[in-house]
């Protein structure tokens, strides 16, 4: 075939509403202009040397052919016996826990094993980016909740009127990605009652789950047994131990939704790096790491923050996550990806406009910076956004 006839070749696009995403977008731009990229969310700090250790001695110890299709045994035991004693229930690790290729495929995994074409999602929004794919592939519908800017408290009263006989799945995110928020233990109840007595299931994204501030606890719905039941907990060992791009994660679910998920995965991905599973297993031995988690965060937050109320940039709350959101209404009137190029290209500071995560870009004047950096990064971008 030639250029010429390959030019006619007509293809039917899946997602025909997906371009480049405003993470790609930002990145680029951030090089481009040399700016600091506070924009997606991965540290520029080294993971700890003795995790690599761990992931080398696998290798060294001929660990590098395929691992069974669910994970490695002694990682999938380490898991439950970390939700058993952080969130107080009992999964069976050859059952009810998965190995996957990171967060995103767990959740597009999550929503090809239970979502059939003309069942409702309900997205809470504004939400990270792969949801709303994942549901049109599926062939199902999202049904989209809007949260608002300065507090983005869970809308109850909006959620439960979208609920229909059509609803499969609510997808939710504690701590919440690109907000800042945690739920509490008022929303989880209140969520309870919303789906008690129904068929609707959870797909609960809790990558951040480590990362919750101010003595807050997380929620998990694993600690609650009317949604634990339900749901599909997802969670992600890059964002733990700063590890982003070794794509690892798992889903913690009941046996028969668990075994719904596997017949998806097997085809999806089969499985998942083998010395990286030993590695993780062997290093999780010692609790340490995830329980300090918050801490180490907070501290970086704190300092953010504090370069930040020097600015004339309005602080968001920020109760979890490694994300702080700013209104940088008094500094500008440009709409939000707008005003992130803008402070890419004349500041030298690149930002993700909140509004990309809305589907019909919901415009606040927020936008998010990502404080997973070394402190002489946020220092440096602080001194830069102290101009504006």
């Amino acid at each position: 075939m030639n250029a010429k006839e390959s030019a006619h070749f007509e293809l039917t696009s899946r997602l025909p509403d997906v371009g480049t995403t405003i993470f790609t977008v930002m990145s680029a731009l951030a090089t481009q202009k040399s700016a600091v990229n506070l924009g997606q969310g991965f540290p520029d700090f080294d993971c700890d040397p003795q995790i690599i250790d761990a992931v080398a001695g696998a290798m060294r110890a001929g660990h590098n052919q395929y691992p069974p299709m669910t994970g490695v045994p002694a990682l999938r035991a380490a898991i439950a016996k970390k939700i058993n004693t952080l969130y107080g229930r009992q999964y069976d690790a050859d059952q009810e826990i998965t190995i996957t290729a990171g967060a995103t495929q767990a959740l597009l995994t999550v929503v090809m094993a239970v979502v059939h074409p003309g069942d409702e999602v309900i997205v809470i929004e504004p939400v990270y980016d792969s949801y709303v794919p994942s549901i049109q592939l599926a062939g199902g519908i999202p049904v989209f909740v809007a949260l608002d800017a300065p507090h983005y408290a869970i809308p109850f009263d909006k959620l439960e009127a979208v609920i229909t006989p059509k609803t499969r799945l609510i997808m939710i995110n504690t701590p919440h990605n690109p907000t800042g928020t945690i739920w509490r233990e008022a929303d989880m109840r209140r969520l309870e009652d919303l789906v008690r007595g129904t068929d609707i299931l959870i797909c609960s994204d809790e990558v951040y789950e480590h990362m919750v501030y101010d003595g807050a606890r997380h929620e998990s719905v694993i600690r609650y047994p009317e949604l634990g039941r339900r749901s599909f907990v997802v969670s992600s060992f890059g964002k733990t131990y700063h590890v982003t791009g070794w794509k690892v994660g798992y889903v913690a679910a009941p046996a028969a939704l668990s075994a719904e998920f596997r017949k998806v995965h097997q085809f999806n991905v089969f499985t998942v790096n083998t010395p990286v599973q030993y590695g993780l297993a062997s290093y999780m031995e010692n609790p340490a790491p995830y329980l300090e988690l918050a801490a180490f965060y907070q501290q970086k937050r704190d300092f953010f923050r504090a370069g930040l109320a020097k600015t004339r940039l309005k602080l968001m709350p920020c109760t979890g996550t490694y994300f702080q959101c700013v209104d940088y209404s008094a500094v500008s009137d440009l709409p939000e990806a707008d005003f992130a190029q803008w402070l890419t290209a004349e500041i030298g500071v690149a930002a993700i406009p909140v509004s990309a995560f809305y589907h019909a870009g919901q415009e606040s004047g927020v936008a998010r910076f990502c404080f997973a950096k070394k402190e002489s990064t946020l220092a440096t971008a602080l001194e830069r956004l102290a101009k504006i």
